[in-house]
């Protein structure tokens, strides 16, 4: 008798348990894993176009339609725990997205640690944004992304914004965000032996090459225990089998109490950052979908 058939979801934790060799993957092997991973990715689905670029005087790749984008973009900023990845290994998620909403994708190449410690990351956003902002595009018409420490870097970069006087967004997306770089949440336990990608243990290890001896609680850093009052509207997506979870319920909380309208969707059965397996589960199909309609509800048309 043959057992249950194996869902989509469990093939992609399969493959990425057999890519990293478990949640407990040095810094070191994880980097070689990525560019391997990213190596080996189909090239970009027919009608994008995707261009070097920079903004503020950051690299930058733009992912856009080639008969012709809207008038919004969307600047992403990608995981990687500040200490690896680039925008090549996000276009799982960057391509699906300009295709969802034929808005242009900016995604942003910013500089990592050690090399570069905090705050560099969110200089980078932000001078980023400011650049976007000072080629035309309008802060109405612009909206921020991110997954993983990317989802976090997002938040930090809005607090960037809103403290620089500029312009807010129109809205901005957390997937999966680490916003709590001293991994205090209890899901860092309780969710220990269901996520395939990532433990304490590891998180810790790239919050001391990212920090360099700062203190995690900044408010930049550790952007969900900051007073988040005047952000813009905040989709936070996060799947329930993630140590990640509790960051994500925490930023949602604190968003809601100081009057941001924050949307939150938890996920049963998905993993860190399942949105970036568009076209190979349904449920990362979905999510974007919903982060589509997220955006077209939120922006000027």
């Amino acid at each position: 008798m043959s057992g249950p058939a194996e869902r989509p979801i469990d093939a992609v934790r399969a493959m990425l348990t057999a890519l990293l060799g478990g949640p407990d993957a040095s810094i070191e092997h994880r980097r070689a894993q990525a560019a391997v991973f990213a190596a080996s990715q189909p090239p970009p689905p027919p009608g994008l176009r995707i261009t070097p670029t920079a903004l503020g005087g950051v690299p930058a790749e733009t992912v856009e339609v080639e008969d012709g984008a809207g008038p919004h973009h969307v600047l992403h900023l990608h995981g990687g725990g500040y200490v690896m990845g680039d925008p090549a290994a996000s276009r799982g998620f960057t391509t699906a997205l300009a295709l969802a909403t034929r808005a242009r994708v900016v995604s942003l190449d910013y500089r990592l640690a050690p090399a570069h410690p905090f705050p560099a990351a969110v200089d980078d956003a932000l001078a980023a944004y400011a650049g976007l902002l000072d080629d035309g595009v309008p802060a109405s018409r612009l909206a921020l992304a991110g997954e993983s420490a990317g989802g976090g870097l997002v938040v930090a970069a809005l607090l960037a914004i809103r403290d620089a006087g500029l312009p807010r967004p129109a809205c901005a997306v957390a997937m999966s965000p680490w916003t709590d770089l001293a991994c205090t949440g209890a899901s860092y336990e309780t969710r220990a032996g269901c996520d395939p990608l990532l433990t304490r243990h590891v998180l810790l290890e790239m919050a001391d090459q990212y920090l360099a001896g700062q203190d995690p609680g900044a408010p930049l850093a550790s952007p969900g225990e900051a007073d988040l009052a005047g952000l813009p509207p905040l989709l936070v997506q996060v799947g329930d089998d993630e140590v990640l979870l509790d960051d994500a319920l925490t930023l949602a909380r604190r968003a809601g109490d100081a009057g941001v309208r924050v949307e939150l969707e938890v996920w049963p059965g998905m993993i860190h950052v399942w949105q970036m397996f568009a076209g190979a589960l349904p449920e990362a199909d979905a999510a974007i979908a919903r982060i589509a309609a997220f955006l077209s509800e939120t922006r000027t048309p």
